[in-house]
């Protein structure tokens, strides 16, 4: 079909993907959420496609394209059959090593973003702290100087690749008494002295590992600095845009495939002497949620545009990262009800679809704190600014 946004060259690359996919990741999916652990080497190979290195120029290993890249690569990723893998490949590429990239030195990209896009070191990004989630201006993890270094204490959780990642970008206070505007980034190696990693069960996303981890008087170089001292806060929540945005095109994409694995169910499964499909109620269900989900693609795809065009689409972004969580929510919970008690049964991807969907409405901003930051602009005239420049 014709599309306002995707070229053949999309195309083609997206048939790539598949293969590669198909190859590499979808027979090994169940294995590595039994196993609660994807092979660094996994990251490698994608490094070594290209895929890894999608937004970033060519002088650091990258590719160079255009946003739609991104948009085929993370539709694809999404669609293996687990939550957790491509939770732990978006935050490496779009939210972890975007900071360096956006703002970080030459030195912090020739150490941490080049071997980051080839898929040599695995990042984390440490916000979250036990008693501050959504609540940014509020972290209480430190950083204070001592000479060259920084020293950093603290706590932080609900990491994705933190328990065998290699490195994280953390979010510390620098200025305590300045709240929001004491806050820094600083690129932390994860095996440096001083950090205890605490590996965390999780309801769903299996296959990507989640951890707790504390620092203890770590010591870290001063030009391990993210841009400007106390600007951190910032970066933060600009980057918070592209978060939000990815968290979307993947919630459309995996309830897409969710959807299309229940019908495929309906045209097997007989009840009552005929297949389900055959059943006005369910067929009708079918209809409602795809109807749902094109509006919600439509709605990703011209904030993808907006993306595309460079602009900081707070609204936008945050309103799809609102709605289309909440939608994926609701597809899969119909979908489950298709089933019947089949899909309650760990043998059906539904039932494990079902547990990933929901921490949507959660991780990378609650669905409230997304209603409260549209009501702001919508309401009070807030206006949010370019900030890396």
């Amino acid at each position: 079909m014709k599309s306002l946004y995707f070229k053949e060259e999309h195309n083609l690359f997206r048939d790539s993907v598949r293969k590669f996919l198909q190859k590499e990741v979808i027979p090994f999916i169940n294995a590595w959420e039994e196993e609660r652990r994807i092979p660094k080497e996994i990251f490698k190979k994608m490094g070594e496609q290209g895929y890894l290195g999608l937004n970033f120029p060519a002088e650091y290993g990258g590719v160079g394209a255009d946003f739609w890249y991104s948009v085929v690569f993370l539709e694809e990723i999404a669609k293996v059959g687990a939550g957790g893998f491509p939770t732990a490949v978006s935050v490496h590429q779009y939210m972890a090593i975007n900071h360096i990239f956006r703002a970080g030195s030459d030195f912090l990209k020739q150490k941490y973003l080049v071997p980051a896009i080839a898929g040599e070191k695995v990042a984390a990004l440490g916000i979250s702290e036990p008693g501050a989630g959504s609540d940014v201006a509020s972290i209480r993890t430190k950083a204070v100087k001592d000479g060259d270094f920084y020293i950093i204490n603290g706590a932080k959780t609900f990491i994705t690749n933190g328990t065998y990642g290699d490195f994280i970008t953390l979010a510390v206070s620098t200025n305590p008494e300045n709240k929001a505007g004491g806050i820094s980034l600083i690129v932390v190696d994860l095996d440096s002295e001083g950090i205890t990693r605490t590996k965390l069960k999780k309801m769903g996303w299996h296959s990507s590992d989640t951890a707790e981890i504390s620092f203890d008087n770590v010591r870290v170089p001063k030009e391990n600095l993210v841009g400007v001292e106390n600007f951190g806060f910032y970066y933060i929540m600009e980057s918070f845009q592209l978060e939000r945005l990815v968290a979307g095109i993947m919630a459309v994409a995996s309830s897409k495939w969710i959807l299309e694995e229940t019908i495929r169910y309906m045209h097997e499964r007989e009840a009552f002497g005929r297949k389900i499909a055959k059943y006005q109620t369910l067929r009708h269900t079918i209809a409602d949620l795809a109807t749902e989900l094109y509006a919600a693609e439509q709605m990703v795809y011209h904030t993808c545009w907006l993306q595309n065009e460079g602009e900081v689409a707070v609204k936008e972004c945050s309103m799809v990262k609102l709605h289309c969580s909440e939608l994926a929510n609701k597809v899969v919970d119909r979908c489950l009800q298709v089933f019947g008690g089949y899909g309650y049964m760990e043998d059906y991807l539904v039932c494990r679809a079902y547990r990933d969907a929901r921490v949507g409405t959660i991780a990378g901003g609650t669905s409230e704190i997304m209603r409260e930051i549209i009501a702001k602009m919508m309401i009070d005239d807030v206006e949010y600014k370019p900030v890396y420049s």
